[in-house]
């Protein structure tokens, strides 16, 4: 299957959108005016039901909807589209309201460490073992969940985001904290990066000099919102080599596959990916 991705802007040309009544096509736009929306052919073609909308788990999943914003919040948003507010007075209320839905929750900065005073803004060293690695190449999805904790970093919040690019601060960082054994590439999601970016990352974390390292983990979703990214994508063998490059060198690979329904389970193409 060919990759196609869509945004807000052409969401409209998804197979099985036109069930939608005018009122819930209205509803996502003003949604995601707010929230960040993407999603993919495969997730609409392969996943969602369109004839079990707005009921159907994965359609909810991805498609923003309504009652993710206050009813207050809503109207000002339907009033400005409506009324043909400018591009400027609708993103200041958009960001006016983004500052109210608790974009950094749990104190995620509080958790960014720092090196020669230098913090590290891609990085999150909240439990002791293990760091947390954004990279900032992988700082998008295939899809996006309505559910998302970190959508700041798909919607602008330029303050809000956790990126980095510099391997040797982070390198730097690992040895000078023997404890940790673990490095988690997360985002965002790592996978949507090219196998080469990936390759680049992984090498510097097999260096000899961090013997400390014991396990490097990818967070990804890439089995549930685009399983072809094993399987058919122009470099999918170059990523499961550098898979194997990291079980060649004695180190463990976890792969945290997230999934949320059991949908995402029931295509030949994940069912081939995870073999």
């Amino acid at each position: 299957m060919k990759y196609q991705s869509y945004l807000l802007h052409n969401y409209t040309s998804v197979n099985g959108i036109d069930k939608l009544s005018a009122a819930d096509r209205k509803a996502i736009e003003i949604s995601g005016r707010v929230f960040p929306f993407k999603a993919n052919n495969y997730v609409t073609e392969e996943l969602i039901d369109w004839d079990n909308i707005p009921e159907d788990p994965i359609f909810t999943l991805c498609f923003p909807r309504k009652e993710m914003l206050q009813k207050k919040h809503f109207e000002q948003m339907e009033r400005l589209i409506t009324d043909g507010a400018s591009e400027t007075q609708i993103m200041e209320a958009v960001d006016a309201i983004r500052q109210t839905l608790n974009p950094n929750p749990s104190g995620q900065h509080l958790n960014v460490p720092s090196i020669d005073h230098i913090k590290l803004n891609g990085v999150q060293h909240k439990y002791r073992e293990t760091v947390l690695f954004f990279p900032s190449q992988g700082q998008t999805c295939h899809a996006y969940c309505t559910f998302c904790f970190r959508w700041p970093q798909f919607s602008g919040m330029d303050g809000m985001k956790f990126a980095m690019k510099e391997t040797e601060l982070l390198t730097e960082y690992i040895k000078q904290h023997p404890e940790v054994t673990d490095l988690l590439f997360t985002g965002g999601d790592p996978l949507t990066m090219s196998a080469s970016r990936i390759a680049a990352y992984v090498d510097a974390l097999l260096d000899k000099s961090l013997q400390n390292i014991q396990t490097i983990r990818f967070g990804t979703k890439a089995f549930a919102y685009w399983p072809y990214r094993f399987l058919s994508d122009p470099d999918s063998d170059d990523l499961l080599r550098v898979f194997d490059k990291i079980v060649r060198t004695g180190k463990n690979l976890a792969i945290m596959a997230h999934f949320n329904h059991p949908v995402e389970l029931t295509t030949n193409a994940v069912q081939d990916a995870i073999r």
